[in-house]
């Protein structure tokens, strides 16, 4: 058996869905693939060539976490509780061509792997949705991590799709062909946590102090002209953060009435809208660095109609919008110290007919 499943980048809506905001985000052709069979006893080893390890453990549940993030038992334990009978071994080789430990959701590309391969082999029923949500109930609640549900839903079903999580989880995908973008990796280690530390907790102390005042706030409703009142309680970081999360609202609004056709598309105002997603992120949420903001202008200046960093920000990676003549910003990049990848949008977790790889 042979599956795999796409990076994602953020369209719009970065450090949005866990404030219970929409985001749109798009699966990348970059994927992680799982390749296996059977074995002839209870053992689950992996071969991780792309980063020279192996993982191995006996099917006996339920299965006791031995370190941080222990997915791939996280998973068999999800599916077993559902009560799936997982009673035989697996031998499998994992490979990929994700930026790693960069934004592009590597980790849940190769969670929603190992769910898509263990239904297919042993004859689990799951849409891609249902793959998406088993991924998430795997990586984030069985570890109660602090993030959303974009990078599961996004790479196990595909495409470009926009995602609610309030009242209830709903999807909508989008299939227009928007050609070709540019994932430039800045090769700068991530600091997720320290930027989670001012974007996510700051926002939501700032929330609390208006939800003591006015409980029936909604972020989702909101105009600033409302928010204007609750101006004087809160910090300046807090006030900052709220502006800037209510303009990335209404940017991913205007990007969602193109995509569905509520006003008419043009590939340069997807560009702008990027543009000013971007400039929210660079200097009131701060999750950009120097080197990204260089390959986003020379990205720019090479051609492309908008760029942005991806992801939680602190390092990883950026991405350029650029129908057009896409190595020339690939070279752009690539003089700032980046290593940039020519990409398209791409399906979401699926079964292969043969190896992607070697």
């Amino acid at each position: 058996m042979i599956v795999s499943t796409p990076g994602r980048i953020c369209l719009f809506g970065e450090h949005q869905d866990y404030l219970g905001l929409p985001v749109i985000a798009a699966a990348i052709s970059k994927r992680i693939q799982m390749k296996g069979q059977f074995r002839s006893d209870r053992t689950i080893r992996f071969s991780l060539p792309d980063i020279d390890s192996v993982e191995e453990f006996e099917l006996d549940f339920p299965l006791v976490y031995t370190k941080e993030r222990d997915y791939f038992k996280s998973v068999c334990n999800v599916l077993h509780r559902k009560g799936h009978s997982l009673n035989k071994g697996l031998e499998i080789e994992v490979r990929g061509n994700i930026p790693i430990n960069s934004g592009t959701s590597s980790s849940s590309a190769m969670l929603a792997s190992w769910v898509k391969f263990l239904c297919e082999m042993y004859q689990i029923p799951a849409t891609q949705k249902e793959i998406g949500e088993i991924t998430y109930e795997a990586e984030v609640l069985e570890f109660t991590e602090p993030g959303g549900m974009m990078d599961q839903y996004s790479t196990a079903v595909g495409n470009v799709i926009y995602l609610e999580s309030k009242p209830t989880i709903a999807i909508e995908t989008y299939a227009r062909d928007l050609g070709t973008f540019v994932l430039g990796d800045s090769l700068e280690a991530k600091d997720t946590l320290k930027i989670l530390a001012h974007v996510k907790f700051g926002m939501l102390s700032g929330l609390e102090k208006i939800q003591k005042v006015n409980p029936d706030f909604d972020l989702e409703k909101a105009s600033l002209e409302d928010c204007l009142t609750y101006q004087s309680i809160l910090t300046s970081d807090e006030w900052i953060l709220l502006q800037a999360n209510i303009s990335d609202r209404d940017i991913l609004l205007e990007a969602k009435g193109m995509f569905e056709g509520k006003s008419e598309w043009s590939d340069e105002k997807l560009g702008d809208l990027l543009n000013r997603h971007q400039v929210n992120l660079r200097e009131h949420k701060k999750i950009s660095t120097s080197k990204i903001d260089r390959m986003i202008q020379a990205s720019l200046d090479a051609g492309a109609l908008g760029a942005k960093i991806n992801g939680s920000g602190g390092g990883g990676c950026m991405f350029a919008y650029a129908p057009n003549h896409p190595e020339k910003v690939v070279e752009a990049i690539e003089k700032e110290g980046g290593k940039a990848y020519i990409i398209r949008v791409d399906e979401g977790t699926k079964e292969e007919k043969e190896s992607l790889f070697y």
